[in-house]
């Protein structure tokens, strides 16, 4: 069994019910330990769009991390995600952030997600849930990086759904 952090992101429709159904799916096939709290994050790249509401989820899978970022663009398909061109708004996205202390770079699979030490909105939801998990790239834990950001960046606690059995 390995741990692996599943970022995960909405813009469309009923946010919340968005992120609640995706953790739903989510734990058919895998036993999901923890989700952070929802953050409320302005969009990033492509701005003229609603902002996101994002978390954190950490899994415990028997699954390759192949099989398991397969198995999250399922549930993205499931729940209506299309991608008519980069950064477009979604019903639903799921990145596979971490798995284990995995380093993976092949065609269509990137572990550590390539981006993840760069965004306000992974490393909020992450310091929250799991501060002292060392980048296994970087060698900084999820607290430094996020201290490390650029200043300016909006993320909000929206909602606290830890008494809501997501902890």
């Amino acid at each position: 069994m390995t741990l692996a952090y599943i970022g995960l992101g909405t813009n469309m429709g009923d946010r919340e019910a968005n992120l609640v159904e995706a953790i739903r799916l989510l734990s058919q096939s895998e036993t999901v330990l923890v989700t952070s709290s929802i953050y409320l994050t302005a969009p990033e790249g492509y701005t003229d769009q609603p902002d996101f509401l994002n978390g954190v989820a950490c899994v415990d899978t028997g699954a390759a991390a192949g099989e398991l970022l397969k198995m999250l663009r399922g549930i993205e398909l499931q729940m209506g995600r299309e991608r008519p061109f980069e950064g477009a708004p979604r019903v639903i996205d799921l990145d596979l952030l971490l798995f284990g202390r995995a380093i993976i770079s092949q065609q269509g699979l990137e572990v550590p997600h390539p981006r993840m030490h760069l965004r306000a909105f992974v490393l909020a939801p992450m310091a929250e849930i799991a501060p002292g998990l060392i980048h296994p790239v970087l060698h900084k834990s999820m607290k430094e990086l996020l201290a490390e950001l650029r200043p300016g960046y909006r993320v909000e606690k929206w909602v606290d759904n830890k008494d809501e059995g997501s902890g």
